[in-house]
């Protein structure tokens, strides 16, 4: 089996189905009020490795199928399935133990070779497995150079982008020295809803009921123009970012690295719709916002501690909206001002918990990102976890 492309093929060689080690009885894992405001769709992560060894590439292959059978037995949810649960009438997560396909390929292009602004282009599809079982697939790819590429996918219904993190940290700590370095926590009771329940109006500007876009019976065509998603990976320099963060601060307000990238790709996205005519069209620009540091504030420590390790779904999605000729009119300071504001909403304990009183009384419909619910372009920043860059992870040299 291949998959041909631009300018390289993949070939897949194996796909096996990696168990969980000492498995614990099959039972079901409910979804949490923040888990129903991610819609169906995946997330996908990946890492390049050189070679920097004598080690073959099935000495590899060994070595991270037996670190994740071991990562999956504390991971276990990701290595379920999501289907519904008639006793309860929802789906929920059935932690089944079926384990995760692992794929082995080859490709004949070498890591320098690799594009990495175009994911969409380059990475999916290719060295990227396409999820079919569980919530979890891997991928290792060994290249015409002898480097690896290890490419993971996962539910998003299960995992945000600092859950998945916590997985592929603990994964490679498994793999390097046997133990990981955070066990994760499932437990659900601190994100149960509050009785009675208490929000505010304004969490109606943030999230809505999603409604995925309607096909015909006949419709093939999975490239639907109305409805594309489009997936970039920027890298700026040190020296840049300080700019933007000058250029984007005012009367003494230093913005951060984030908030002043936010802006610039905000008002870029905007010049860039402007030009080509739609001089009144909304952009909306979407800033994942992580709760946990948020709800663990003035908690007893054994919240904290929780908090900091749960692994699931504890997202905001706040965004901006305005017009493209707005946005071109606007000094970067002004468009970091509106990102500021915006994200000022989400930024607090009580947001978190109005939230999950919200979906209480929603549940168990899917909700989305008010962001991404209309017919507007919109784009969403995200970054995550910082790795330890002196990390041998895997046993490889990053």
């Amino acid at each position: 089996m291949s998959s041909s492309g631009m300018c390289f093929t993949v070939e897949v060689i194996d796909n096996v189905v990696v168990g969980v080690e000492e498995p614990w009885n099959d039972h079901w894992l409910p979804f949490t009020n923040l888990d129903l405001l991610v819609p169906p769709f995946d997330i996908g992560f990946f890492f390049c490795f050189k070679k920097t060894s004598n080690e073959s590439f099935s000495t590899v292959l060994s070595t991270l199928k037996a670190s994740l059978s071991r990562s999956l037995a504390v991971y276990y949810a990701l290595a379920g399935d999501i289907i519904w649960n008639q006793a309860v009438g929802e789906n929920q997560i059935h932690c089944n133990y079926q384990g995760v396909d692992f794929i082995t390929a080859t490709a004949d292009l070498q890591l320098k070779e690799l594009n990495f602004y175009n994911p969409n282009e380059i990475i999916e599809g290719r060295l990227m497995p396409k999820k079919s079982r569980a919530a979890l697939a891997i991928q290792v790819t060994e290249l015409k150079c002898g480097g690896i590429v290890i490419g993971c996918i996962f539910d998003h219904r299960i995992v945000d982008g600092y859950s998945a993190d916590m997985f592929i940290s603990s994964w490679a700590d498994i793999t390097r020295t046997g133990t990981p370095s955070m066990f994760p926590s499932l437990e659900r009771s601190y994100l149960n809803p509050r009785r009675p329940p208490i929000y505010s109006s304004s969490i109606d500007n943030v999230f809505a009921p999603f409604l995925p876009p309607s096909k015909t019976v006949n419709d093939q065509n999975d490239d639907d123009g109305d409805h594309l998603l489009v997936n970039r990976i920027y890298y700026v320099e040190g020296e840049q970012i300080k700019r933007l963060q000058l250029l984007a601060s005012e009367n003494g307000c230093m913005r951060s690295k984030v908030k002043a990238f936010t802006s610039f790709l905000w008002k870029k996205f905007a010049l860039s719709v402007e030009d080509s005519g739609k001089h009144n069209a909304v952009c909306n620009m979407a800033v994942p916002v992580d709760g946990r540091r948020r709800l663990r504030r003035g908690g007893w420590r054994r919240e904290r501690k929780l908090m900091a390790s749960y692994f699931g779904n504890v997202l905001s999605m706040p965004y901006g909206s305005k017009k493209a000729q707005e946005l071109r009119g606007m000094s970067l300071a002004d468009v970091a001002l509106e990102v500021h504001e915006f994200l000022q909403t989400a930024t607090n304990k009580e947001h978190f918990l109005e939230l999950i009183d919200w979906v209480a009384e929603k549940r168990p419909q899917p909700l989305i990102s008010k962001a991404f619910a209309g017919e507007e372009m919109s784009v969403m920043v995200s970054a995550g976890q910082r790795f330890h860059t002196g990390q041998k992870r895997w046993k490889l040299e990053a």
